[in-house]
């Protein structure tokens, strides 16, 4: 099956030991089983070492240390498997990260998540989003569905609304709204902090700052392009694996709340980046099936 990629998805590499925001941090690292397998048979010092690491049952994962960083995650920030036993050692969510896949189409696509520190910069600073590009084969997912949907018509429609910056970016998404019968402020504010508020969160101070939501399409000065480039990335990869059009109307709710959510908090706190903000709500939200269904199904009646 070929793999398709936005063209700014060849620009990413991991940048290490100089991220701020490691995601060899605060996650629960699963290992496969072809992983597991490896590290059974690792020799030496190092081998043992990830033995000792594995908390096993039925998903085998690295027992997190103190400040729930990685065992393996040294005082630099830089990996101790790759170090001691190279790359080919990582198990796949360590290699794949923050790559994410959809099929869909008769097609594989590939993207980088917001949440990571360096794709957050390279997806918001890049007017490329809609080059799509083949970047080669991928195998067909085993229990894959063929599907009659494809969204990428949509998607496609969508990105030429949101790339006209001959129209004010508010009047963008007013258009997009009304084409696509789907608006954030069909929910009133108060209902959507409720919901903000009922969600689980990996950092409890992040509830306060997602409780700044408005719905409000103003704009704050400088803002524009970023929240185009966030929209942009929410629909590629949220409305493109969409299998009938009732999951695509609530994808692009998801995807629509997402980027007023983005505003109302740059607006909120605008001392600090954008690209950290958006971080964060991506891996409060996007990071969490069950948060991302519970905003999504305030799109589904």
């Amino acid at each position: 099956m070929e793999l398709f990629a936005p063209k700014y998805y060849k620009d990413f590499k991991c940048i290490a030991d100089r991220c701020r925001h490691s995601c060899c941090i605060g996650w629960e690292i699963d290992i496969d089983k072809a992983s597991l397998e490896k590290y059974e048979k690792a020799d030496g010092v190092y081998g043992d070492s990830i033995r000792q690491s594995i908390e096993r049952g039925e998903t085998p994962h690295f027992r997190l240390a103190e400040d729930e960083r990685c065992p393996h995650l040294d005082g630099r920030g830089l990996c101790r498997i790759i170090c001691n036993l190279g790359e080919e050692y990582l198990c796949d969510i360590c290699r794949e990260h923050p790559r994410f896949y959809n099929f869909s189409g008769g097609r594989g696509e590939a993207g980088i998540g917001l949440s990571c520190e360096e794709a957050a910069r390279i997806i918001l600073s890049s007017d490329d989003y809609g080059e799509i590009e083949k970047i080669g084969e991928i195998e067909e997912p085993e229990n894959g569905e063929p599907l009659d949907f494809d969204a990428k018509e949509s998607r496609s429609r969508i990105y030429g609304i949101l790339s006209d910056r001959l129209v004010p970016y508010p009047e963008r998404l007013q258009t997009i709204y009304e084409e696509f019968g789907v608006c954030p402020g069909d929910v009133s504010d108060g209902d959507w902090r409720e919901l903000i508020s009922s969600l689980e969160y990996l950092d409890e101070s992040h509830r306060e700052l997602l409780l700044s939501y408005t719905s409000d399409t103003s704009t704050p000065e400088g803002l524009s392009d970023i929240l185009e480039r966030a929209l942009a990335y929410f629909v590629y990869r949220h409305l493109s694996p969409s299998r009938d059009g009732g999951e695509a109307r609530a994808s692009l709710g998801f995807a629509l709340f997402c980027e007023r959510l983005l505003c109302a908090v740059a607006r909120a706190v605008p001392e600090r980046a954008p690209e950290e903000l958006a971080q964060i709500i991506s891996e409060e939200l996007e990071y969490s099936e069950e948060n991302t269904e519970a905003v999504k199904l305030e799109f589904w009646f």
